[in-house]
């Protein structure tokens, strides 16, 4: 609950950050309800071949429905897909304009699946209509829409996501595996929060994406996970901190689809999700004090037209990025979705659309898993210990399936907490990370636990 008097009428900030979308994709087709948005009209398009000035154009369409192919997402797909050559040192050199003419180009080089129905170069160049992604419709014609929200980082979703908590990603610029699990080091905003006593919560409804910042696995802050059935309830109740985010799932199983909007995943779950935390804050008596954000980390490959700043973009923190991109941190990604929601913008409407299933077929739970997902299960590796066993990091990934992988998160984020509570009840300093690898799993009951609990501690490692 809010600890914290202000003159602002805001008192709760509600983040949401989905995956892996850009604005014309998700919103650009909203032009038609709202002019003044820089949406599209339908006279965008793309060369084939960017050398060549005959080249034949693809148009950007509204044909997105159910989309299963992922776009090509790293800094040097971004590259092109903003510059419209390559990336090599000489071609940056050049400082290029951001032209935004390499989408098509850069997605007909993509690897694509074998039951995909369309191609690439179509999945990136089209968009959905408004009345498929209902939910956002209504926001859209209520609330406010930012049109000039580009991602943090012209790369892919680890270093984006890093920057919405801390203004920075440390030098990352891909989805570095080793930094990633090891967590990184930089201060956050639930520091600061916390260093100025307002309160904070992670509603999580698989283990968070957000202890890959490491200062958030110390004891202090392991009570500020919560499951997100108690986001209803504290929603309901009036008890919502002052900083609220929502994670979503970021896998997907017959039983409980992803809904965080990634490709494969289908994005009338994300509008459910949305749809769901909408209504819980409308009906909570804290209404009058929240504001919502709704944002995407990066664009996920799928064209834009509007051209992303390369100029007057400040470093964080003058760390230079890894070779061989040596990216300095001075220009932007591709725009993506953002949606303001407040009654403090608006009067609001009580109640949203049910969105419509867009696919036809079931959850791919026997899926390999994604980077990000892989990721995700070796950074639970680090929590629950088997970060010191001989199959971490890539075996431990190797055949593992999506239900699999759920499994193991799951199980491995349980054994963090059950470990971090036993370490606060023995006294042991709210500054300290527990290590689970040296015999953490030893019952409380143990004449040895506190021992035990002692020697699995690092700090700051």
């Amino acid at each position: 609950m809010a600890s914290n008097s202000s003159s602002s009428p805001i008192k709760t900030v509600v983040v949401l950050v989905q995956e892996n979308r850009s604005f014309d994709h998700m919103l650009g087709w909203m032009k038609s309800l709202n002019p003044e948005i820089n949406g599209v009209t339908g006279s965008e398009s793309n060369p084939v071949s960017t050398s060549d000035p005959n080249s034949n154009q693809v148009n950007f369409s509204d044909k997105s429905v159910y989309v299963e192919p992922d776009p090509g997402h790293s800094i040097q797909d971004i590259y092109e897909q903003i510059f419209g050559q390559p990336w090599s040192q000489a071609s940056a050199a050049k400082k290029l304009p951001p032209t935004m003419q390499g989408f098509a180009q850069n997605a007909a080089r993509q690897e694509i699946s074998k039951t995909s129905t369309i191609t690439m170069t179509e999945t990136v160049m089209n968009g959905f209509r408004p009345d498929l992604v209902p939910v956002y419709k209504e926001l859209v014609k209520e609330f406010a829409v930012c049109d000039r929200w580009f991602a943090s980082v012209p790369a892919s979703t680890q270093p984006n996501r890093l920057y919405v908590h801390s203004a920075t990603s440390h030098g990352l610029t891909s989805n570095d595996t080793n930094k990633l699990i090891g967590g990184l080091p930089q201060k956050t905003i639930f520091d600061s929060l916390d260093e100025n006593g307002f309160s904070f919560g992670i509603y999580y409804q698989l283990p968070p994406a957000t202890l890959f910042y490491r200062s958030l696995r110390k004891l202090k802050y392991i009570d500020k996970f919560l499951p997100f059935d108690l986001f209803r309830k504290h929603c309901k109740e009036g008890k919502l901190p002052n900083y609220v985010v929502l994670e979503q799932r970021f896998f997907e199983l017959l039983s409980i689809p992803g809904n965080d909007d990634h490709p494969s995943h289908d994005v009338s779950e994300g509008q459910k999700f949305v749809k769901e935390v909408y209504e819980a804050l409308r009906g909570s008596p804290q209404w009058n004090e929240i504001l919502f954000v709704i944002i995407y980390d990066e664009h996920g490959g799928f064209y834009d037209h509007v051209p992303t700043p390369v100029e007057g973009v400040p470093s964080p923190d003058a760390i230079v990025g890894p070779p061989p991109f040596m990216f300095q941190f001075d220009r932007l990604g591709v725009r993506v979705p953002a949606i303001i929601v407040s009654p403090w913008i608006q009067a609001g409407t009580e109640k949203l659309p049910d969105p419509v299933k867009l696919r036809e077929v079931g959850a791919h739970e026997k899926a390999k898993l994604s980077e990000f997902q892989e990721e995700l299960v070796q950074m639970a590796a680090t929590l629950n210990g088997d970060h010191k066993r001989s199959i971490y990091p890539d075996k431990l990934t190797e055949n593992m399936s999506v239900s699999d992988a759920v499994k193991y998160v799951e199980d491995a984020f349980k054994t963090f907490l059950n470990e971090c509570e036993k370490a606060k009840q023995s006294g042991v300093d709210g500054s300290e990370i527990v290590d689970c690898a040296d015999g953490c799993n030893t019952p409380p009951s143990s004449k040895h636990f506190f021992d035990k609990v002692l020697s699995c501690i690092t700090c700051n490692r």
